[in-house]
């Protein structure tokens, strides 16, 4: 595995390797991985001659008071995970490298259609964080100008925003959604999960229970959506410290819905202590 933490350099790589007839997967993270990130990589790893991941802790998709400067940087573990699965090359770039320009320039597309996937769920709680997601990671795809793009479902209103980012620039680029990995538990992995101390770690399995359960009920239950979100609303306060939200979503829309349709995301937002833990669950009607 060869890491590169120039921009210009890895750009001149892939060229080179697209020359030779090579296709090139690409898994953006901020490092801390663990078994989904890793599960991304695999995929890259089955369906593409070259795979690059790229570590890089953007500052700009932190608003003030979240958790930047705490978030956990373990780069020697992260290199022994990567090399273990055969990746290629392993982008590691500055803070300068990828903002040359500083931070007063966000990404602009005109006619973007991604902000109207930003506005609720967590764009209504975090302000400006998408913009920091969508501007980072399109500047990480003009530098690898990958074949496929790897993204986790866990991270679902993401996801949905970037891909629609992906259709706004009308990017060459296939955008594969893979699934939420969890723990035995049950509990959605996250980096983040490292913050929780062993109570609030087994705290924190309920909440995919809760999803799990509200799914299972809007599939066969047919009382209102409305009533039964209550119920698991009220269920999932009872074992977290504080709901940022729970909402019932169109799965393609991210719009909130009244009624059952074919396509539905249930997504929360909460926090067990003081860390803020996120979960899906996508229903699709047979």
């Amino acid at each position: 595995m060869k890491i590169i933490k120039d921009p210009v350099q890895l750009k001149q790589i892939l060229v080179g390797e697209r020359k030779l007839g090579r296709t090139v997967g690409f898994v953006p993270t901020m490092g801390a991985l663990h078994e989904g990130h890793l599960s991304l990589v695999r995929a890259s790893k089955c369906e593409n001659d070259i795979t690059v991941v790229s570590i890089f802790v953007n500052p700009t998709q932190f608003a003030p008071g979240e958790d930047l400067k705490k978030y956990p940087r373990v780069f020697k573990r992260d290199c022994g995970m990567l090399g273990k699965c055969g990746v290629d090359y392993l982008f590691y770039p500055s803070v300068r490298a990828m903002y040359p320009e500083g931070f007063s320039k966000p990404l602009r597309i005109r006619n973007a259609k991604w902000p109207r996937l930003a506005r609720s769920l967590c764009g209504k709680f975090r302000p400006g964080h998408f913009r920091g997601v969508v501007t980072v990671v399109a500047k990480l795809l003009d530098i690898v100008f990958p074949d496929k793009l790897y993204l986790g479902s866990k991270d679902y209103q993401q996801a949905a925003v970037l891909q629609q980012m992906v259709k706004d620039l009308r990017l060459n680029v296939k955008v594969r959604l893979m699934p939420t990995v969890r723990e035995k538990s049950g509990l959605a992995m996250s980096s983040r999960n490292r913050y929780l101390s062993i109570v609030d770690r087994k705290r924190s399995e309920k909440i995919s229970r809760v999803l799990l359960e509200l799914g299972r009920e809007l599939e066969k239950n047919k009382e209102p959506v409305s009533k039964l979100k209550s119920r698991a609303l009220s269920e999932l306060k009872k074992h977290v410290d504080r709901v940022q939200y729970l909402e019932i979503v169109n799965a393609r829309t991210l719009a909130p819905v009244r009624a059952r349709c074919a396509e539905m995301g249930v997504l929360t937002a909460c926090f067990v202590g003081k860390t803020r833990l996120i979960d899906n669950v996508i229903i699709r009607s047979r």
